[in-house]
């Protein structure tokens, strides 16, 4: 039997823009987590994936082609050459929110990759591990940027620009982030979809857009490598801005940016592809209490406060 895990992530600055070959920077968030077992099952069985968070199994011959538990299984047991005839169960289970921007689905992916190449005993590494989870990326968010599968399998704060580079962040002064859920479900495919109609109607205006979105990323990698805290809060309220202008807040999201901010945050902005999921906060230690009360009585659903470092 093995055990794998893998990290949860939150986007910092860029998302959607980062679709559209603009940089964005993303971090673990290791608070949450998906897990995978691989053990043998008897003689005959085949494969099994047994979802513990939804309560299904599904046999592997008896799914179809574009599951992605699936596809990431087969996907993985072609890359290790190990073939699909094998008797095993894969568990899987994750605290991890679903459809609140979180990687719930990359994480899942990458537990499955490294608990099988465990299993076999077969490093990958973590570009390998990255580009199989991405493959199944593309059954979740139709046209992912492949942040979410890159941050993951790396697990460090990452600088990313798609297609282009994936460099790690130095980061030169920790600071505290802190996760409020709206408790409202966003599948990225679809807020990612709206985007995209949205920019065909409109190329000249969302480019514009989307260009400033690049902007605040490359001057947030600065503030993060200078330690310079503040930058970086006035930074998130200007992609907050912008990402209002592309459509993508919601009145839950709204509630809970203008609570942080009141209570003293440094900056606070939408997470991921909006229209419900995550904000997020920057706080300082002084700051922090008072920005969690506020955002609890302003509505939120969960909590996670994280350190970057």
């Amino acid at each position: 039997m093995t055990v794998a895990y893998a990290s949860g992530k939150v986007i910092l600055f860029g998302e959607h823009a980062v679709v559209y070959g603009r940089p964005a920077i993303a971090v673990p968030v290791t608070q949450v987590r998906a897990q995978a077992v691989v053990e043998g099952a008897a003689k005959g069985r085949g494969i099994a994936i047994v979802a513990q968070d939804l309560g299904q199994t599904y046999l592997l011959d008896q799914t179809p082609p574009d599951d992605p538990l699936r596809q990431i299984v087969v996907l993985t047991l072609q890359r290790l050459g190990v073939g699909l005839a094998h008797d095993l169960t894969i568990t899987i289970s994750s605290t991890i929110p679903i459809a609140r921007g979180l990687g719930s689905g990359a994480a899942i992916s990458t537990a499955i990759v490294r608990a099988l190449s465990k299993y076999f005993d077969k490093e990958l590494s973590p570009r390998a591990i990255s580009d199989l989870v991405y493959e199944v990326e593309k059954i979740h968010h139709g046209t992912p940027s492949g942040i979410d599968n890159t941050v993951i399998a790396y697990e460090v704060p990452i600088y990313f620009v798609k297609s282009q580079t994936c460099e790690a962040l130095r980061v030169k002064r920790p600071f505290i982030i802190i996760i409020a859920d709206t408790g409202v479900q966003s599948p990225t495919k679809v807020a990612v979809a709206e985007v995209r109609r949205a920019w065909e109607r409109e190329p000249s205006r969302y480019d514009r857009l989307f260009d400033q979105m690049g902007e605040v990323a490359i001057r947030a990698r600065r503030a993060i490598e200078e330690g310079t805290i503040e930058e970086m809060g006035h930074l998130m309220n200007e992609n907050h801005r912008l990402l209002r202008l592309i459509g993508v807040s919601s009145p839950e999201l709204e509630d809970l940016v203008r609570a942080a901010r009141e209570a003293g945050a440094l900056g606070a902005k939408l997470s991921g592809a909006g229209r419900g999921g995550n904000m997020i906060a920057l706080v300082s230690e002084e700051t922090e209490k008072p920005v969690v009360r506020a955002l609890r009585e302003a509505g939120a659903k969960h909590l996670i406060v994280t350190e970057v470092k």
